[in-house]
Parts: structure tokens; C-alpha cells; sequence
């Protein structure tokens, strides 16, 4: 199949299931009352999934993986050559999950790697976005591991790294999302909401289990799974981390390297006008959108003029990013 039509088919299914799933958190909600537009999903959209996920595309394919597969210019194993498409990519989805499994614990045992970690872990409302808010270097480690081995090793690079890479969203979107969903017996080998939205909930008890991503059967066969058959609770107290994280995504990333307070630092006036610039740009985006709405339609008389500039930082002016 030719590379292109791939990518194609692909994109559509990967965005049918985003549909799909925001439908059934809509309509069988894990935790009840969970708003759509949640506490940071800007940042997880436009940040982490959009402009990270592009720009870490180019960065681990054409400067990482590249030099490497041009290094050893290997085209493919012998032994993968004789493989069907399928059983290649059995084969490295479960090696690979095997590996996420061991270094997702390794990140929560180690202080130093928790901090390429715990933005993951810092949303206080889980839905089918909040998987995709990881760590650069994290995402980097990761998926280098993940396609180095088959843009080096396998004879199919082309077919097999688009459809990995449309399970891996799913399953990320799936295991995160905020279904109501039982697997019975199924669960004691795939993943599901069940059991990794424990692992995002603010217990002690749990920090240290449910590490799967795809196949819950590593938890279970190494003793790392928790189902205490309830759920974690509703409060915000419930989820995420234990002590205060950063909502700017630059500031996301500064935490991990050096430890600050935010409140303290949004007494600065011009920290202030920085941290809610983009928030303060939507409202004037919205404000010029209903302005030239109603200018439309000739009802001008309740229209609100829209703000030539964006105002300068105050020094009383507090808010959050949503």
C-alpha cells in the first residue's frame, strides 16, 4: 500500500475514534460532572498535542532515528523479512510495551526520571487528552526507543510506524478516557480505564502499581496491579499530584529542572501579564468574533467595540490558563 494512502486512512480512523470517544464520555462518564472543557485542556491540546507532537516528530525521525539508521545501514533483519505485516507488528507492540512497562516503573522508583514524569501525572481532571501531557524528554527517550528499532530493523518501515503509531494514540486515548467501562476476565491482559485511572489518583497505595500501558498482563505478572473494585472518588483532592504544579507549559518544563512557587512568582507584574497573555488573547479573539458576528447580521447597537491591544500587565490581575 502505498505510504501516503496509509497515512490517509490513518488519520481518518485516529479522528473517528477521538469522536467516538468523546461521544462516550458524554454519554457514560467515568466520574461524573467532568466538564469537556476541563482545568488545562487548552494546554493539552495545543501545546502537547499539537505544536510538541509536531515539532518532536521532525526532531526524533530526521535528527535522532535518521543519523542512526544511516549509521548502521541496516535494512531489515533475515528473520523479519519472512514476517507478515500482522506479526511484525505484534511483535514490536509488545516489545515496546514491555519496555514502557519497565520504564514507567523505573521513572516512579527514581526521584531524577520522575521529573521527566510527573507532568503526566499533574492533572486533576483525567479525560481521553490528558495522556498526551508528557515530558519532552520523556516523549524523546520513549518514542526513539519505540521507532528506532523498526526503522532499522524491519523491512517495512513505511507500513508498520503509521499503524503503530494509530494504536499507540488509541490505546493512550483509551486507557485515559472518562469511561464507565468493565472489561470482566479481559482485563487481566488489555488495559483499560478500570484500572489505569487508579494509577492517576492521588493514594499512596498506588503510586507504585498499575503501570501497563496496553497489556495489563505486566502488572499482573510482575505484581504491580491494583483493582480495589471501587473508584478513586470525585473531589480534585482525589487525583493528580499531591503538591502544587505549575498550569503554564513553559513553566511545566522549568519545574522539572529547578522547584518554584507560582503564586509567589505571579506577583511579579510582568510574570503576571506573561502567564495569562494567551488566556487574556482568546477573550480578545472571542470579543472580535462576536463584535463582526453582530456587525453581520446589522445589530450593532449592543455591539462591544473590540480592544485595539491587548491590555498591559497590572499588578492586582491574578488569574489561571485554563
Amino acid at each position: 500500500m502505498d505510504q501516503s494512502k496509509l497515512v490517509t486512512i490513518t488519520t481518518i480512523i485516529l479522528f473517528s475514534w477521538v469522536a467516538f470517544i468523546i461521544s462516550w464520555e458524554r454519554i457514560s462518564p467515568y466520574r461524573k460532572g467532568l466538564p469537556f472543557f476541563r482545568d488545562g485542556f487548552w494546554v493539552d491540546l495545543v501545546w502537547y498535542t499539537i505544536i510538541q507532537s509536531y515539532f518532536l516528530k521532525i526532531l526524533i525521525f530526521d535528527y535522532i532515528i535518521a543519523p542512526i539508521q544511516h549509521q548502521f545501514s541496516v535494512t531489515g533483519l533475515a528473520l523479519f523479512k519472512n514476517w507478515t505485516i500482522t506479526e511484525q507488528i505484534l511483535f514490536f507492540l509488545f516489545t515496546h510495551d514491555l519496555y514502557i512497562y519497565l520504564f514507567h516503573r523505573l521513572q516512579h522508583a527514581s526521584k531524577l526520571l520522575w521529573r521527566t514524569h510527573e507532568a503526566h501525572h499533574s492533572g486533576k481532571e483525567v479525560d481521553f487528552l490528558a495522556g498526551s501531557r508528557s515530558h519532552i524528554v520523556e516523549i524523546i527517550i520513549n518514542q526513539t526507543i519505540e521507532f528506532a528499532p523498526i526503522m532499522i530493523l524491519s523491512p517495512n518501515p513505511e507500513i508498520i510506524v503509521p499503524i503503530k503509531a494509530l494504536l499507540d494514540a488509541m490505546f493512550g486515548m483509551f486507557i485515559h478516557a472518562n469511561v464507565n467501562v468493565k472489561f470482566g476476565k479481559l482485563k487481566y491482559f488489555l488495559n483499560t480505564p478500570e484500572l489505569h485511572l487508579w494509577h492517576h489518583a492521588n493514594y499512596r497505595e498506588v503510586f507504585h502499581k498499575n503501570f501497563s500501558t496496553k497489556f495489563s498482563m505486566w502488572d499482573y505478572l510482575f505484581g504491580t496491579v491494583y483493582d480495589p473494585g471501587k473508584k478513586p472518588g470525585d473531589l480534585r483532592d482525589n487525583w493528580g499530584l499531591y503538591y502544587d504544579y505549575p498550569k503554564d507549559y513553559f513553566l511545566q518544563h522549568a519545574f522539572s529542572v529547578k522547584r518554584f512557587d507560582e503564586q509567589k512568582l505571579l506577583r511579579n507584574s510582568w510574570f503576571n501579564w506573561y502567564y495569562n497573555l494567551r488566556p487574556r488573547f482568546l477573550e480578545w479573539l472571542i470579543a472580535q468574533w462576536k463584535y463582526l458576528r453582530k456587525s453581520k447580521t446589522g445589530n450593532t447597537e449592543n455591539a462591544t467595540e473590540p480592544s485595539p491591544e491587548l491590555s498591559q500587565p497590572q499588578e492586582n490581575f491574578v488569574s489561571c490558563e485554563e
